[in-house]
């Protein structure tokens, strides 16, 4: 009886550990930055993909740019309602939701990470405007897309790291990422350092990183990918934007197979620009990652 007992407390441990590092075919897609009309149905969604939708953007600061400590608002597009989220949920349950923090710009204000007066009232303020947009948007977690810090940096991993913390201890997000690129990728590697054991994937923007070839890709993808952890970077593109272009994308992906590497999900950058092409990329991304013979 007790080697039995022994065996099944043997296989449970087996299926935890399982179930705590094997995630699914992930596709994460941004969207709503841009002021297009774009609707979540629009959006093709395989089954057999946990789809992302990051929710561009929520910010912390007012219409004119101006820091509120702390008080997320949504900016982005206003076809991406409550009604439209939890309708694209309930149609295909492996959607989630996640509001990505920050982004660029409001207007032709650039917003930066500024360092706050009380740490801990930016936290609590942070926490409970995020706990209303996640009630009122139906959210799953959060993306953290600061792109300009300043000089002297003192609080950023910090306040994300606890902030994450918090909201997931809380049950107000079962999902956090990150989305660092090239020049704020040492904030980020702290942050990570520190809190990666609740950051479930890196969003990172390898279409900064100006490489346009397969080879290149892979060798700045096993750059970040030792920098974080390869099993959470997500390889990314950017439609008719910046970096590798068209289906030379794929080759990457296939030649990042090739080296071993698990290629488990992409992040694409954006749905705005993809309406216009009847979301070709997102079609052949889930195609690649339903037919990956590779997982985690």
């Amino acid at each position: 009886m007790f080697k039995f007992q022994l065996f099944l407390f043997h296989v449970y441990g087996i299926l935890l550990f399982s179930h705590q590092f094997c995630y699914g075919k992930v596709m994460m897609e941004y969207i709503g930055a841009t002021g297009v009309p774009v609707k979540l149905d629009a959006v093709p969604i395989e089954d057999g993909i946990d789809f992302h939708f990051l929710l561009s953007f929520a910010i912390d600061a007012d219409p004119s740019g101006n820091a509120q400590n702390g008080k997320f608002s949504p900016y982005w597009a206003d076809t991406l309602t409550p009604e439209s989220i939890a309708a694209i949920k309930a149609s295909h349950p492996s959607v989630k939701a996640l509001a990505s923090l920050s982004g660029w710009s409001i207007g032709n204000k650039v917003l930066r990470w500024y360092n706050p007066v009380d740490v801990q009232q930016w936290i609590s303020n942070a926490f409970s405007s995020l706990s209303s947009l996640a009630r009122q948007y139906h959210l799953d977690g959060i993306d953290v897309d600061y792109e300009n810090f300043p000089r002297r940096n003192s609080t950023f991993a910090y306040c994300i790291g606890e902030l994450i913390t918090l909201l997931k201890n809380q049950s107000v997000i079962s999902l956090a990422t990150i989305a660092p690129y090239h020049k704020t990728a040492s904030a980020y590697i702290e942050l990570f350092d520190k809190y990666g054991d609740v950051i479930d994937f890196v969003n990172y923007q390898f279409y900064t990183d100006k490489v346009r070839q397969a080879r290149s890709y892979v060798e700045a993808f096993k750059l970040r990918a030792g920098q974080f952890d390869e099993n959470k970077v997500l390889p990314s593109y950017e439609v008719n934007g910046r970096g590798i272009q068209g289906d030379a994308f794929f080759d990457a992906l296939r030649l990042l197979e090739a080296n071993g590497f698990n290629v488990n999900g992409v992040m694409i950058f954006s749905a705005d620009a993809s309406s216009s092409d009847h979301f070709y990329y997102e079609r052949k991304s889930q195609d690649f990652l339903l037919n990956s013979t590779l997982s985690l």
